[in-house]
């Protein structure tokens, strides 16, 4: 049992987790493959405070082992959702589960919408997690749908467990089997009617029984239904709070500007408000 789990390794993230350590408090941040980070591929930054004409590999580099130094915890994964219940939230990463009891929502801007069909076929064929379900589609055709740099090597994995894998993606992807075939595309449909038939990749439709969507985040509103919006971004007050107890907010998800100064200042208050929160429940025990 963790006192904050933070979702996203980002500025917002590390900012908040930084400053959950700093007021004492355990904390683990939950994040995908660094290669997906937004930040990690910008080439130059001139307006972060102290940092003139920096990478932002070398900034988020920097975040990161002020992070660890502080005795933050990580985890690299997706979280695919987040169960709030008796006053902690459980949340499932891929296979496992963590728990905590507040949750800070660092997720950035989930730029990708949902594909026409996805949401119909949620648990009839769309999954979003290789580990997870990947075993129930052995000796099957499957597509995977690539969005991040690690979407190759769990195409990988699900063709070594004996799954039929047809890779479909918007570029060419990286380390990915020789023996797998790949389609490039960059907009796809689900296609079936009670159950998953196959994926519309462009001009091609590939058979199929399941569809892996493997993105490198998902919207916080799929992770913890009923969080309010302001527009497309989260709702918060000043301190970061959302309108669910325990649960706060940070960085791009909250709202423009999107910009690396904004996202460190909001995770500080975003972690010292966690931080907060935990200590008024300590209290009242």
């Amino acid at each position: 049992m963790y006192d904050i789990a933070v979702i996203g390794g980002g500025p917002a993230g590390l900012s908040a987790a930084a400053q959950g350590r700093a007021r004492g408090r355990s904390v683990l941040v939950v994040s995908g493959d660094i290669r997906d980070n937004p930040l990690y591929k910008t080439e130059r930054i001139d307006n972060y405070l102290g940092f003139y004409n920096v990478t932002g590999a070398r900034l988020l580099d920097q975040f990161r082992y002020h992070a660890r130094r502080m005795g933050v915890e990580e985890k690299e994964g997706r979280v695919l959702n987040i169960m709030p219940m008796s006053g902690t939230f459980y949340l499932s990463i891929g296979s496992d589960m963590e728990q905590a009891r507040a949750v800070v929502l660092a997720t950035g801007v989930v730029r990708s919408a949902k594909y026409p069909g996805e949401e119909a076929h949620l648990g009839a064929g769309v999954s979003y997690c290789a580990t997870c379900d990947g075993m129930l589609y052995r000796g099957k055709e499957i597509a995977v749908v690539g969005l991040t740099a690690g979407a190759p090597a769990e195409a990988n994995w699900l063709r070594e467990i004996g799954c039929k894998v047809t890779y479909v993606g918007p570029g060419q992807p990286d380390g990915l089997r020789p023996d797998i075939p790949a389609v490039k595309a960059g907009k796809v449909e689900i296609l079936g009617e009670q159950k998953v038939e196959g994926l519309r990749a462009g001009s091609a439709v590939i058979p199929c029984e399941g569809v892996f969507i493997l993105r490198s985040s998902m919207a916080p509103t799929d992770l913890l239904p009923g969080l309010e919006l302001e527009g497309n971004y989260l709702k918060v007050d000043r301190n970061m709070a959302t309108n669910i107890p325990g649960v706060f907010a940070a960085g791009d998800c909250t709202g423009l500007p999107l910009q690396v100064s904004k996202a460190v200042g909001e995770g500080q208050v975003a972690g010292h408000r966690a931080a907060e929160y935990l200590e008024h429940l300590d209290q009242q025990v």
